[in-house]
Protein backbone atom coordinates (compact mmCIF):
# COMPACT_ATOMS: atom_id res chain seq x y z
CA UNK A 1 0.00 0.00 0.00
CA UNK A 2 1.63 3.27 -1.08
CA UNK A 3 0.26 5.37 1.85
CA UNK A 4 1.56 4.57 5.32
CA UNK A 5 -0.98 3.60 7.98
CA UNK A 6 -0.59 6.95 9.77
CA UNK A 7 -0.59 9.02 6.57
CA UNK A 8 -4.11 10.44 6.95
CA UNK A 9 -3.24 11.72 10.43
CA UNK A 10 -0.01 13.28 9.13
CA UNK A 11 -1.82 14.90 6.17
CA UNK A 12 -4.57 16.23 8.45
CA UNK A 13 -2.00 17.57 10.93
CA UNK A 14 0.08 19.41 8.31
CA UNK A 15 -2.94 20.92 6.56
CA UNK A 16 -4.42 21.94 9.92
CA UNK A 17 -1.16 23.61 10.96
CA UNK A 18 -1.13 25.59 7.70
CA UNK A 19 -4.78 26.60 8.26
CA UNK A 20 -3.81 27.89 11.71
CA UNK A 21 -0.90 29.91 10.36
CA UNK A 22 1.72 27.43 11.49
CA UNK A 23 4.72 25.91 9.79
CA UNK A 24 4.36 22.15 9.39
CA UNK A 25 7.34 19.85 9.17
CA UNK A 26 8.17 17.62 6.23
CA UNK A 27 6.71 14.17 6.88
CA UNK A 28 6.97 10.80 5.09
CA UNK A 29 3.47 9.73 4.02
CA UNK A 30 3.98 6.72 1.79
CA UNK A 31 6.03 4.81 -0.70
CA UNK A 32 5.84 4.26 -4.43
CA UNK A 33 5.41 0.71 -5.64
CA UNK A 34 8.44 -0.89 -7.35
CA UNK A 35 6.74 -0.38 -10.74
CA UNK A 36 5.92 3.30 -10.07
CA UNK A 37 9.49 3.92 -8.90
CA UNK A 38 10.89 2.13 -11.95
CA UNK A 39 8.91 4.42 -14.29
CA UNK A 40 10.18 7.57 -12.55
CA UNK A 41 13.76 6.32 -12.48
CA UNK A 42 13.71 5.21 -16.13
CA UNK A 43 12.61 8.71 -17.11
CA UNK A 44 15.23 10.33 -14.83
CA UNK A 45 17.96 8.04 -16.17
CA UNK A 46 17.03 8.86 -19.79
CA UNK A 47 17.22 12.59 -19.04
CA UNK A 48 20.43 12.44 -16.99
CA UNK A 49 18.78 13.13 -13.63
CA UNK A 50 19.62 11.45 -10.36
CA UNK A 51 17.52 8.47 -9.32
CA UNK A 52 14.74 8.71 -6.72
CA UNK A 53 13.90 6.44 -3.79
CA UNK A 54 10.42 5.10 -3.01
CA UNK A 55 9.59 7.18 0.09
CA UNK A 56 7.17 10.08 -0.61
CA UNK A 57 7.24 13.16 1.63
CA UNK A 58 4.64 15.87 2.22
CA UNK A 59 4.63 19.47 3.40
CA UNK A 60 1.28 20.72 2.05
CA UNK A 61 1.46 24.49 1.48
CA UNK A 62 0.85 24.38 -2.27
CA UNK A 63 -2.01 21.89 -1.92
CA UNK A 64 -3.57 23.96 0.87
CA UNK A 65 -3.43 27.16 -1.18
CA UNK A 66 -4.76 25.55 -4.37
CA UNK A 67 -7.34 23.02 -3.27
CA UNK A 68 -8.57 24.42 0.05
CA UNK A 69 -8.27 28.21 -0.32
CA UNK A 70 -8.76 28.54 -4.08
CA UNK A 71 -11.18 25.68 -4.82
CA UNK A 72 -12.96 25.49 -1.45
CA UNK A 73 -12.28 21.83 -0.70
CA UNK A 74 -12.13 20.69 2.92
CA UNK A 75 -9.13 19.00 4.49
CA UNK A 76 -11.07 15.70 4.39
CA UNK A 77 -11.73 16.19 0.65
CA UNK A 78 -8.00 16.68 0.05
CA UNK A 79 -7.16 13.58 2.09
CA UNK A 80 -9.60 11.59 -0.07
CA UNK A 81 -7.94 12.98 -3.21
CA UNK A 82 -4.44 12.11 -1.99
CA UNK A 83 -5.51 8.63 -0.83
CA UNK A 84 -6.98 7.90 -4.25
CA UNK A 85 -4.04 9.31 -6.23
CA UNK A 86 -1.53 7.35 -4.15
CA UNK A 87 -3.15 3.94 -4.60
CA UNK A 88 -0.95 1.13 -5.84
CA UNK A 89 -3.03 0.96 -9.05
CA UNK A 90 -2.14 4.57 -9.93
CA UNK A 91 -0.22 4.98 -13.17
CA UNK A 92 2.92 7.12 -13.41
CA UNK A 93 3.05 9.89 -16.00
CA UNK A 94 6.30 11.62 -16.79
CA UNK A 95 6.98 14.46 -19.17
CA UNK A 96 9.49 17.22 -19.64
CA UNK A 97 7.56 19.40 -17.19
CA UNK A 98 5.91 17.02 -14.75
CA UNK A 99 6.18 13.80 -12.79
CA UNK A 100 2.72 12.67 -11.76
CA UNK A 101 0.69 9.65 -10.83
CA UNK A 102 -3.02 9.25 -11.64
CA UNK A 103 -5.57 6.75 -10.43
CA UNK A 104 -7.23 5.36 -13.58
CA UNK A 105 -10.38 4.37 -11.65
CA UNK A 106 -12.88 7.24 -11.30
CA UNK A 107 -13.85 8.04 -7.71
CA UNK A 108 -17.22 9.57 -6.78
CA UNK A 109 -16.58 12.70 -4.72
CA UNK A 110 -18.88 14.54 -2.30
CA UNK A 111 -20.05 16.97 -5.00
CA UNK A 112 -21.51 14.64 -7.63
CA UNK A 113 -18.39 14.27 -9.77
CA UNK A 114 -16.52 11.20 -10.92
CA UNK A 115 -12.88 12.26 -10.61
CA UNK A 116 -9.55 10.70 -11.43
CA UNK A 117 -7.15 11.96 -8.80
CA UNK A 118 -3.66 12.99 -9.94
CA UNK A 119 -0.71 13.49 -7.61
CA UNK A 120 2.05 15.77 -8.89
CA UNK A 121 5.54 15.34 -7.46
CA UNK A 122 8.42 17.75 -7.01
CA UNK A 123 11.54 15.66 -7.53
CA UNK A 124 14.46 18.01 -6.89
CA UNK A 125 13.95 19.99 -3.67
CA UNK A 126 13.80 16.94 -1.37
CA UNK A 127 15.94 14.66 -3.50
CA UNK A 128 16.19 11.65 -3.45
CA UNK A 129 12.62 11.54 -2.09
CA UNK A 130 9.72 12.77 -4.25
CA UNK A 131 7.57 15.40 -2.53
CA UNK A 132 3.81 15.30 -3.04
CA UNK A 133 3.50 18.86 -4.30
CA UNK A 134 0.02 19.08 -5.79
CA UNK A 135 -3.17 17.09 -6.08
CA UNK A 136 -5.60 17.51 -8.98
CA UNK A 137 -9.08 15.96 -9.00
CA UNK A 138 -9.46 15.62 -12.80
CA UNK A 139 -13.13 15.94 -13.74
CA UNK A 140 -14.29 18.07 -10.81
CA UNK A 141 -16.87 20.05 -12.76
CA UNK A 142 -18.83 20.77 -9.58
CA UNK A 143 -16.63 22.32 -6.91
CA UNK A 144 -17.65 23.05 -3.33
CA UNK A 145 -19.05 26.44 -2.43
CA UNK A 146 -16.40 28.75 -1.00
Amino acid sequence: MPLFLNACDLLRSNLGQIAGGGRPRLVPIGALTPLQLAVINADHLARGFDLMIEEVVFLGRHIYQGRILKDGYSIEDVIDQISSAMESAAIMETSRYMTAMENPTPRPDRYGNLVRDRAVFECSARHPRPELFSIIPKGDNFKPRK
